[in-house]
């Protein structure tokens, strides 16, 4: 008995309360978080339980595609602290085969200093820490080395199966040229993605540790990622919302902690969410703790921060897998 206006305007409502700077040390989320769980979980748990489901990969209508799943709430506890999960744009068109990814190497790029947008200081500190510390075969590039022609060549003599880029994104309604991914020569519009040449090699898993790069319009669905994946990306990890600079490093960095003992994509990305939710990665004395790696001492930039828990879900649930889970 629910109409579509109804359930749009608790996803709004969803939305704004966990994004809200202003609400982001309260759980005023948890009211619209629970009606949207009664609404699209509740009556399908018995069959779950019976089936011992441990992925749920929603194909979801426009309206929903923003709704941080991960966030939705029983009463007790998060979506996320039951099921991986993720997003598809459809069944038919995802290449679910498993692959394992410890056996490939990594190429990270990103930028930190732009002249129109704020500077992100912790991307080269995630960029170093992936590929020097956490993966054993990874190399990185940052700023003026973060070009497209850059990226195509390293791949075409190295074939990297996973690719992750750290920098500013925008998703915007009009014409394609109003949304881009800046690399650090240019910003990369929209409807030249697809010249980065993620199909050739297949890229296994593109990360997108950037703004709102899940997030599209009617006029390109799943945003960047969605892009990606047509572009013959297996799986996508993107986000729904500007992130947080320093929540990004402390969730992607853990994300491939887990990915080597776990390597399946949408549960690494579950088990850092968990880790992040459990207060296991925080910022104290200007230092990224976590209990699975060593202290990340932080750039001076972020000098006079105050310490951060990042239990909260706009630091952990913007973050989805897009295409295949495993």
């Amino acid at each position: 008995g629910v109409t579509r206006h109804q359930v749009e305007r608790v996803v709004r409502q969803f939305q704004n309360d966990i994004t809200n700077p202003a609400r982001r040390n309260g759980d005023r989320y948890l009211t619209s978080a629970q009606t949207l769980y009664r609404w699209l979980i509740t009556p399908l748990e018995a069959t779950l339980k019976r089936e011992g489901i441990e992925n749920l990969s929603f194909i979801l209508d426009s309206g929903l595609r923003a709704l941080p799943m991960a966030a939705l709430h029983n009463g007790e506890e998060f979506l996320i602290e039951q099921y991986s999960l993720g997003m598809m744009p459809s069944l038919s068109l995802t290449d679910t085969r498993y692959v394992d990814t410890r056996n490939l190497g990594i190429l990270a790029m990103g930028a930190s200093e732009f002249e129109t947008q704020a500077p992100l200081p912790a991307v080269p500190v995630e960029l170093a820490i992936i590929t020097e510390e956490v993966w054993p075969n990874g190399e990185y590039f940052l700023n003026q080395d973060f070009t497209m022609e850059n990226l195509k060549a390293q791949r075409q003599e190295t074939p990297y199966g996973i690719v992750h880029l750290a920098t500013h994104g925008e998703i915007r309604s009009g014409i394609p040229e109003n949304s881009y991914l800046q690399l650090g020569d240019r910003p990369l519009p929209l409807h030249e993605f697809s010249d980065l040449g993620l199909h050739d090699p297949a890229v296994e898993l593109l990360v997108l540790s950037a703004c709102r790069t899940a997030l599209g319009d009617e006029e390109a669905e799943l945003g960047f990622a969605g892009l990606a994946l047509q572009a013959g990306v297996k799986s996508v990890m993107a986000s729904l919302w500007y992130v947080s600079d320093a929540g990004a490093l402390g969730l992607t960095t853990e994300f491939y902690r887990q990915l080597q003992d776990t390597p399946i994509k949408a549960e690494a990305l579950r088990q850092a969410q968990l880790a992040m939710i459990r207060g296991d990665i925080a910022i104290e004395d200007n230092v990224l703790r976590s209990l699975r790696g060593g202290p990340i001492p932080l750039p001076n930039t972020f000098a006079q921060s105050d310490d951060m828990n990042f239990s909260h879900p706009f630091y952990w649930s913007a973050f989805t897998m897009i295409g295949s889970p495993w």
